[in-house]
Parts: structure tokens; C-alpha cells; sequence
């Protein structure tokens, strides 16, 4: 069986059999396909899963993969430089999670112009339309999950809530804003302009504070937030590093009983978190498969031209999203923990 008839029979090739008969492959057919994926850290679970889906599937279809990193979620220059040697290599394809959706846009443009496929994984561009396509969670149906099943919860309490926003990095990448202004809404709150968070207006939020995805900035945000209401009883997380930090400082305060933390990732060890009550809920991502997709993509490409379509009413390739938890609300599609262990970013 060839690539190409090997490629139809994935669930991606069957939603993006169209092919655009003006691209063109970056390299010729007999010769090696490459590719890249450039990830905002090598720390973060989310992208350690995501870098294993996309080593995976290259060893599989043999194509030769380069991997990057930023130090630290938001280091756009190593990102940059990353992305300039994908460039000069003349890679058939490059996977990118962008730490600046906006800044990394100029050099996504001369990729594509020299023939290379770029696709964004989980964080959109912006505009979303520099990449070639994106394949991604709807980050913001995911932080809509999270608000609805919290307000829920609360029941009427909802009403006096007070709220703390544990957000990415102050630079707002599409990703941050998704989640965040989704919570908003599930939660009932006006999102003032829904493309930015911290020009909201309801006395409910106690403040919004980066993080930069990790459990050292979620544990110094958490403290802040503190300090501005100690009588905070929700708090919205950008991922469940910043959760798990979130949840020693409010721990160290004496506070962690009192407080309902919601996040997104699903994780195997956010979810073990929702299993032991220190997350409530948690909406869950599929990084793997994911970047498997993106190298399948970049494949198709190489051998035809082709291009990814996004998935039907949508702007995006929608890799799906479920809410996990084991305290379910009427209305609001979730599964068990249990469920979410098993399938926890597969």
C-alpha cells in the first residue's frame, strides 16, 4: 500500500481529501520527507505528549523529524530561531505551537512561501489564517465546559462568586484568550472585547494574573490573588501545572477546602487530581494525537499536495474535547474520571 492510500484510511485524510492544485511541496516526491515541531517548552506535559504523538507517527511513515522547544512557555526568540533553521532546511513541513501568535507570523509567511506546510497545533495564529490550517482542541468550548460546570455547581452562589483568573502570559496568545473569555461565558460573565481578558467589568473577578503554564507561576499568581481577596472561591486555571500550584498556595493559606479550581489539559496526572478532589473539573485535550495528525498531514502534503480542510462549520481541524469529572451537572456533557484515565491524552 502506498503513503497515499495508506493516509485516506486515517480519520484526518477523510476530513481533508480535497486537494488544492495550486500548492506546491516543498520537496519532491523521491525524495525524504522532513519535518518540524516547534513546542513552547520540552517541560510541560501537555508538550512532552504532544513531541511523543508527532516522533511516533514520523518513525511510522519514515520521515525525518527535528524537534524545538522554548525554554519557558512565551520564549518567542528560541521559537523564532527555531523556526528560521526549519526555514533554511527546507523541511517539507513545520508543527508549531506559537508562544506569540502574532510576532511568529512574519517568518510562518516566508515559510509558506518557500512551499513549506506550516500548521498550528493547539494555539491558533493570528490572524488564524497565516497557517496553512491548525489543528486544536476548541479551547474555547473547553474553558465554556469548565465556567458552565462551576457556575453549576455553585448553584446560586454563583451569583456571588468571587472569582480569580490564573491566564497564561501577559502577551494573551489566541490559546490564553480562548480559554479564558470560554470560562467567562459558561460562568455568565460579559466578555467585554472577547479577542483580550482583563478588560472585564464584573465585580465577580478578583483579578487576572500570568502564570506562564507552570506550577511555580501558578503558586506565585494563586499568592497574589490572595492577597488581593482572601474570600476567593473559584479559581479558573490556564492548565493543570498552574492548577497544581494554584492549589499548594491555597493549601499553604489554609483556603484549599473553600475553593473550587477548574482547569484544562486532562492530563493523567490532572486527572488524578480531579480524582483526588484537588481539581474539580477538567476540561481534556488530545495532544497526541494531535501532532500525529500534523505528521500525517505534513506526509500528504509531501507525496500529493495537499492540503488540511477544517472540520465542518468550523475555521479549524477540531481534535475534540471532553469535560472530565466525577461530580457530573444535568446539561453538561462530561465523562467519569475513570473514562478520562483511560484516555488521557491519547
Amino acid at each position: 500500500m502506498n503513503k497515499y492510500a495508506l493516509l485516506k484510511t486515517t480519520a484526518f485524510a477523510l476530513a481533508s481529501a480535497a486537494i488544492l492544485g495550486l500548492a506546491q511541496p516543498a520537496a519532491a516526491q523521491d525524495e525524504q520527507v522532513s519535518a518540524c515541531l516547534i513546542t513552547k517548552t520540552d517541560i510541560n506535559p501537555f508538550f512532552v505528549k504532544m513531541k511523543e504523538g508527532a516522533t511516533q507517527k514520523a518513525e511510522e511513515l519514515g520521515i525525518e523529524l527535528s524537534t524545538y522547544a522554548g525554554r519557558v512557555d512565551g520564549d518567542h526568540e528560541t521559537q523564532q530561531q527555531a523556526m528560521e533553521s526549519c526555514i533554511a532546511a527546507g523541511v517539507d513541513g513545520v508543527l508549531i505551537t506559537a508562544s506569540d501568535t502574532k510576532a511568529i507570523v512574519p517568518l510562518v509567511r516566508r515559510a509558506r512561501e518557500a512551499g513549506i506546510l506550516v500548521i498550528a497545533l493547539d494555539t491558533p495564529l493570528q490572524p488564524l489564517d497565516a497557517a496553512d490550517a491548525t489543528f486544536a482542541t476548541d479551547n474555547f468550548e473547553a474553558g465554556r465546559l469548565i465556567g458552565a460546570w462551576a457556575k453549576a455547581t455553585l448553584g446560586e452562589e454563583a451569583e456571588n462568586a468571587r472569582i480569580a483568573f490564573l491566564d497564561l502570559n501577559e502577551s494573551q496568545p489566541s490559546v490564553g484568550v480562548l480559554r479564558d473569555q470560554g470560562f467567562m461565558t459558561g460562568f455568565g460573565i460579559d466578555t467585554a472585547d472577547p479577542n483580550q481578558w482583563g478588560d472585564e467589568d464584573d465585580p465577580r473577578i478578583v483579578g487576572h494574573e500570568a502564570t506562564n503554564g507552570n506550577e511555580e507561576g501558578g503558586r506565585r499568581a494563586m499568592e497574589n490573588l490572595l492577597q488581593v481577596d482572601p474570600n476567593l472561591n473559584v479559581v479558573y486555571t490556564i492548565n493543570e501545572p498552574a492548577a497544581a500550584g494554584a492549589y499548594e498556595a491555597l493549601n499553604a493559606f489554609g483556603k484549599a477546602d473553600d475553593v473550587t479550581i477548574v482547569s484544562i489539559d486532562g492530563g493523567c496526572p490532572g486527572v488524578q487530581n480531579v480524582a483526588e478532589g484537588i481539581i474539580g473539573a477538567t476540561a481534556q485535550q488530545y495532544p497526541l494525537l494531535m501532532a500525529s495528525m500534523g505528521i500525517e498531514a505534513i506526509a500528504q502534503y509531501a507525496e500529493d499536495g495537499t492540503v488540511p480542510e477544517p472540520s465542518e462549520g468550523l475555521d479549524f481541524f477540531n481534535t475534540g474535547v471532553n469535560l472530565v469529572t466525577d461530580d457530573p451537572v444535568e446539561g453538561i456533557p462530561s465523562i467519569s474520571v475513570e473514562e478520562g484515565l483511560e484516555r488521557c491524552w491519547g
